[in-house]
């Protein structure tokens, strides 16, 4: 379902050699990126294209560019100074393994990446690739996107948190990039403006889905299953959907997301039973 092999050997195209010069910094990046992730978001990318009659050649490089943004977050989520964590997709994170500033170097270059590789892309007209970079950037930075929710994420270790505060942190950190990649996927596949909007209520419930799931995985999976330390959120007294509601009702309040998400497909005249599986699978998943 999610492409991983087409992905992988386009990444491992785009990516310069772990030879190239600097070595250690091209080395980092590779190790982060195919240490062995799901792909969620290109598959978004791809999925949601698909739907809507985009070729694979068309949506590819677009959804590695996803991808490239979600690792350069990781690996500076897990620096010391952010999150501090030692395990990712289960071995060393990247400034464990290759030394803080390397990391953040790998990180940067991958970001940039990103938009040159959508700004590059020949199978996409120029202002295609423009609204492309445009939904991208928003996504990644300020004032509503991944940037701005990691902020705001930090900001209320240091205090307790109300529902509203919780779901804005979520939709802004975890939330944004999923919108982004379902809504670049249709961009390119031409949709509609109403179909535009059907993809962007499904995104934002599905990244809501994520970040619950993923809170409720950090208090109830092991390090093997989540491939990171677990109980990273309640060490850091992190604002969570379980800290706040509790494990019962956080698998309520997953359950409603998902809900929500597939009736909004039900408003597209589309095959949409790639992305209700996608749902189906974040909801269900164990790591």
């Amino acid at each position: 379902m999610f492409q991983n092999s087409v992905v992988e050997v386009e990444l491992n195209n785009l990516l310069p050699a772990s030879t190239a010069i600097p070595e250690k910094v091209h080395h980092a990046i590779r190790w982060s990126i195919f240490a062995g992730g799901k792909r969620f978001r290109p598959a978004l990318v791809i999925a949601t294209g698909e739907t809507f009659g985009a070729p694979i050649e068309a949506l590819i490089k677009t959804a590695c560019a996803f991808e490239m943004i979600h690792t350069y977050s990781l690996i500076h989520d897990d620096l010391p100074s952010m999150d501090d964590d030692d395990l990712r997709r289960g071995r060393p994170t990247c400034h464990i393994r290759f030394g803080e500033a390397t990391a953040i170097l790998a990180g940067d270059a991958l970001q940039t990446l990103a938009f040159r590789t959508i700004a590059e892309d020949e199978q996409l007209e120029i202002a295609t690739r423009i609204a492309l970079i445009s939904e991208l950037a928003r996504a990644a930075g300020t004032p509503e996107g991944m940037v701005a929710g990691q902020g705001l994420d930090m900001e209320a270790e240091a205090r307790a948190v109300n529902a509203r505060e919780l779901e804005e942190i979520h939709r802004r950190k975890t939330g944004a990039l999923i919108v982004a990649a379902t809504r670049s996927g249709a961009i390119i596949g031409r949709a509609t403006d109403a179909e535009l909007k059907a993809v962007t209520d499904y995104a934002s419930h599905l990244g809501l889905l994520f970040q619950i799931t993923d809170d409720l995985l950090d208090v109830t999976a092991s390090a093997e299953d989540l491939g990171k330390t677990p109980g990273k959120d309640v060490e850091s007294r992190k604002a969570t959907y379980p800290a706040l509601y509790g494990i019962e009702e956080t698998r309520e309040a997953a359950a409603k997301a998902h809900r929500t998400a597939c009736e909004s497909l039900d408003r597209i005249d589309r095959p949409t039973t790639v992305l209700r599986e996608i749902a189906d699978f974040i909801l269900n998943r164990t790591g």
